[in-house]
């Protein structure tokens, strides 16, 4: 039975490097793949999948309106599809998680999603909330914090390396804007900037 997975995370963590390499797997036994990710996030350019090891692939870009079961469905037709993959998970809105399910229900096709937990203000992004909600399995891929516990929360930098507390809640960036920290070293570093 396919199911629809959550590999969640903080910031550099390995999501994308786990997802290249599973997508890997399958293609390198004859099988095709379909890897989405978010269109806003062109750090590697729109529609690549890129790792911090220097791995990456091609991508189908996806917008919050796009119909991907209807996208999926499309390219399944056409030729047969062995796993979806989806990276940065957490901007999908929750009826595209919604049509990520309908894929592994109704086409019998796996869905490996990977992605953010929680933004720098320890809140839930939506996309993220609802594979919380409905995935058939969550999994943590684990990275750690300078003081060696696992790091669950990210903290976000600005221009000149300070901390920040407010803001939207999308801000694509990388090292240079994001910092992973345990809970608690994260709550110390949001504290430090409520008192100054």
């Amino acid at each position: 039975m396919a199911k629809l997975y959550f590999h969640y995370a903080s910031m550099n963590a390995g999501k994308s490097t786990l997802l290249l390499q599973a997508s890997y797997n399958y293609q390198e036994r004859g099988m095709r793949t379909a890897i989405l990710t978010a269109a806003l996030d062109s750090r590697a350019g729109v529609g690549r999948v890129a790792s911090r090891i220097g791995l990456a692939a091609d991508a189908i870009p996806f917008e919050p309106g796009d119909d991907l079961f209807a996208l999926v469905e499309l390219m399944h037709a056409e030729e047969p599809v062995a796993c979806v993959f989806v990276d940065e998970a957490q901007f999908l809105t929750p009826e595209q998680v919604w049509q990520l399910a309908r894929l592994a229900d109704r086409l019998g096709l796996p869905v490996m999603t990977y992605g953010l937990r929680t933004d720098f203000q320890g809140k839930l992004f939506p996309g993220s909330q609802e594979l919380l909600a409905i995935a058939d399995e969550l999994r943590e891929v684990r990275t750690i914090c300078f003081c060696g516990r696992k790091a669950t929360m990210v903290a976000r930098l600005d221009e000149e390396g300070n901390f920040v507390r407010d803001g939207a809640q999308v801000d694509v960036g990388g090292n240079e804007k994001y910092v992973s920290f345990c809970r608690r070293h994260w709550e110390d570093k949001i504290r430090c900037v409520l008192v100054t």
